[in-house]
């Protein structure tokens, strides 16, 4: 959330956050919601005070008739404390709903505009030509034996599915790739619980309950399955203070990620590329405020060090300000070339990175004192996908098909599947 300290003074770029955000949210109205919490605060304290000296005059020796009046003053003022409390309670909680919808700021580099006016960076690898009919994911995956959607569906429902065979190889390969590039860069890695609780889900900017929420929650539980390890990272962290040379801490996640997908659906969104579960390792730092610029940079760099790595053609976009989520300042996307996307093949979304700046670590409160200062500040948390199994083996599966639908691996892959070929023959 944003510092309410600063509504006022920055009232002005907030509200143009907003709007190149397509966010309607009335800045105004929290900002009277803030000024009026203030107002009622000090109505209260003011109140506390007339009723502390009154019941120190109340010691006082006090004849029959002053004592009858002194103790009906006394229930009135109480009852005066009572009533503010009760109104600063009411609108201090307006204010916080208010305050929860204003989103983070937008770095002034990112594109305006909607989800098609990101910004190309660059790309890297040509998309490949095939010398035969290229086929999809399902159909290599069916083929192969190395996934099974039916199966999914029949025990859990739509949009789950069974890894087989060799796809089981590819997944846990795919794991121990990108941790040990991670390892390399001195990430510290994590198996995380793939549960938390609300108020670390919704610290970390993502709402665990309404209509719109893509998180599941638990039946008799104050528990949310997670829908990526940034929430069990971030709560790591929640309501602490770090050193300084603590800083920048670089933490890898390994864990089951669940997503509602409310409302996904189409061509595009097709097998493993929109789905309930899957298994994702995920990059979270966080970092002394003048350094998360370059942080972010360098999350991207090893997002394209694996992906390069895994011999996928791809681009990196500059996503715009109105695909931007709540608590992201800047977020960039590495989409691959997926040969069976849309009508001969697109580009999709496969990894991306965000700078949440200190939106995140200010609800969770998680903060740093630097060397020799008596002053805590709030650190900037960031988040990168590794990797997110269920679509890069589908970019895996559709890049390195062969004539008869078999899949080749990736060199960089290979010592961690234990084979040169997976699918249709493994020849």
């Amino acid at each position: 959330m944003l510092d309410p300290r600063i509504l006022s003074e920055r009232r002005d770029e907030i509200a143009e956050s907003c709007r190149v955000r397509g966010v309607e949210v009335d800045v105004d109205e929290v900002i009277g919601l803030y000024e009026a919490v203030a107002a009622r605060q000090t109505e209260l304290n003011e109140a506390n005070r007339r009723r502390n000296e009154h019941q120190k005059a109340g010691k006082k020796p006090l004849d029959p008739e002053q004592r009858e009046a002194h103790t009906a003053e006394g229930r009135a003022l109480k009852e005066a404390v009572s009533r503010i409390e009760a109104d600063l309670q009411g609108t201090r909680a307006r204010f916080d709903t208010g305050l929860a919808t204003l989103p983070n700021f937008v770095h002034p580099d990112v594109p305006e505009g909607g989800e098609e006016d990101f910004r190309e960076l660059r790309r890297e690898g040509e998309p490949r030509q095939f010398g035969f009919e290229a086929r999809d994911h399902l159909e290599l995956g069916r083929i192969g034996e190395l996934l099974d959607f039916e199966a999914g569906a029949k025990v859990a429902g739509t949009k789950f599915y069974y890894l087989k065979n060799g796809a089981v190889l590819l997944e846990l390969a795919l794991q121990r790739y990108a941790l040990d590039v991670l390892l390399e860069d001195g990430f510290t890695p994590y198996v995380t619980p793939d549960l938390a609780r609300p108020e670390i889900v919704d610290g970390l900017g993502y709402n665990p309950r309404g209509e719109e929420t893509q998180i599941y929650s638990l039946a008799n539980a104050d528990l949310c399955l997670v829908g990526t390890a940034e929430i069990t990272l971030g709560g790591l962290y929640a309501d602490s203070i770090l050193d300084e040379a603590e800083l920048p801490l670089k933490l890898a996640g390994i864990s089951h990620c669940f997503r509602t997908e409310a409302g996904a659906a189409g061509r595009e969104s097709k097998g493993l590329y929109r789905v309930h579960q899957f298994t994702k390792v995920e990059m979270f730092t966080i970092t002394r405020p003048e350094e998360s610029d370059a942080m972010h940079d360098h999350l991207l760099g090893l997002e394209e060090k694996i992906f390069r790595g895994l011999e996928l053609p791809y681009r990196v976009i500059d996503i715009a300000s109105g695909d931007l989520g709540a608590p992201a300042y800047r977020k960039y996307d590495i989409e691959a070339w997926m040969p069976g996307r849309g009508e001969g093949g697109s580009y999709g979304e496969i990894s991306s990175t965000s700078n949440c700046t200190d939106y995140q670590a200010r609800r969770l409160k998680v903060r740093f004192r630097r060397s020799g200062s008596k002053k805590n500040e709030l650190v900037h948390m960031l988040n990168g996908t590794a990797v997110a199994n269920s679509r890069a083996i589908l970019a895996l599966l559709e890049n390195h098909q062969r004539e008869d639908g078999s899949i080749a691996i990736p060199k960089a892959l290979q010592p961690y599947v234990g084979r040169e070929v997976i699918g249709a023959g493994e020849a």
